[in-house]
């Protein structure tokens, strides 16, 4: 089985699919990858570091035309129409609309586009998961942002010269990159808060050292699949109502509440920011959903009544290196349950049978398996 790995080409993406250590295992076990030249040196990893590893280094239409294609983002039309008809494309589809363009050219082309974002969060799946691994990354590197970002110390600091008390770190949204988040802080001293609308995630938030804000909005915020679900519209009203006072002392908000396929919620008011210290932070990972604040700009670091916020978009891409492993990782698992040995090596099983990689298949709109 032949495995594909084109050179990501979104603007500011630096990640790779394959890394040659992953790479390494993966031909042991019979696969033949075929890198497009250079696809690794954003991420740090050499053509030769891929040969090394069995891996053949052929150009961007080659590693478009396997049988099998992996990347990290989603294809671009162009890329579709260089992937051969019928191919297996694994990797994230981003998209909530079954009528995307993108996604339609795939299914006339009979390319079957297996959904990263799709994998169940069951306890079978966790190592397939790249939606946790790479939150995991963009937490840890928000609350890396937010530390530079601010203009004094996260830590209680006691000098000769004088002392000054901690950061105090508000965290909204109790997920993976959340509670990434939280731990990151607390290791580098902040004075630690989270908040999350679901209630199970309070015994998780305390046992980082943070402390679980409590807030009364009258209905359950756990949706299915470990999600938060979206709250009514009164619900909403109370919970900006009630978090107002706890964000406008914080001196750091980080902010990760997102719905699948929703708008992010409202959760910092402008109202609210105008009260925070001048030269605090708020470093927004739901940007690209339109943002927990309505004053982050995507892929900006604006500074508005006072306050720095921060909304980029790709953190994962800020450390391409070992994002790149723990996604090359994601694949190789789920390639571990896609596939069994034959006679002429790995071939694919159907991909209907297994929980995992029916859940993660797309299919065209009437199909009875979607």
């Amino acid at each position: 089985m032949i495995i594909g790995i084109p050179k990501e080409t979104l603007p500011g993406e630096a990640r790779v699919a394959m890394v040659p250590e992953v790479a390494a295992r993966l031909v042991n076990k019979g696969f033949s990858l075929q890198l497009e030249s250079g696809a690794g040196l954003p991420a740090g990893y050499h053509d030769d570091d891929y040969v090394a590893a069995g891996v053949e280094i052929v150009d961007r239409r080659q590693a478009l035309a396997a049988e099998l294609v992996v990347k990290v983002r989603k294809p671009s039309a162009e890329e579709v129409g260089g992937m051969r008809e019928g191919a297996l494309y694994v990797g994230f589809v981003e998209t909530c609309n079954e009528s995307d363009q993108v996604l339609q050219a795939m299914f006339d082309r009979g390319i079957r586009p297996l959904a990263m974002e799709r994998i169940p969060r069951i306890s079978r799946a966790q190592s397939m998961d790249a939606l946790s691994s790479q939150s995991n990354i963009a937490g840890y590197r928000a609350a890396i942002e937010a530390a530079a970002r601010y203009g004094r110390f996260f830590p209680l600091m006691m000098t000769s010269a004088g002392s000054v008390k901690p950061a105090r770190v508000v965290v909204l949204g109790a997920g993976v990159a959340g509670l990434q988040a939280i731990a990151t802080a607390k290791r580098l001293g902040a004075e630690v808060y989270a908040y999350d609308i679901r209630p199970e995630t309070r015994e998780q938030i305390e046992s980082l050292g943070a402390r679980a804000i409590d807030l009364d909005l009258g209905e359950e915020g756990s949706g299915e699949g470990g999600y938060a679900r979206e709250l009514s519209d009164e619900a909403k009203a109370r919970q900006q109502a009630l978090l107002a006072e706890e964000l406008a002392r914080a001196h750091v908000i980080i902010t990760t509440a997102l719905i699948p396929c929703r708008p992010a919620p409202v959760l910092i008011t402008e109202s609210v920011v105008k009260r925070m210290r001048e030269g605090s932070v708020i470093v927004d990972l739901a940007a690209a959903n339109g943002g927990n604040c309505p004053l982050t700009e995507a892929d900006k670091v604006v500074r508005k009544h006072g306050v720095i916020l921060v909304g980029h978009t790709n953190y994962p891409s800020m450390m391409a290196g070992d994002a790149s492993t723990f996604y090359a990782n994601n694949i190789a698992n789920l390639l571990g349950i896609m596939v069994e040995q034959g006679e002429s090596g790995p071939r694919l099983k159907d991909l209907s049978e297994d929980e995992i990689t029916r859940a993660a298949l797309m299919t065209p709109a009437g199909d009875s398996r979607h």
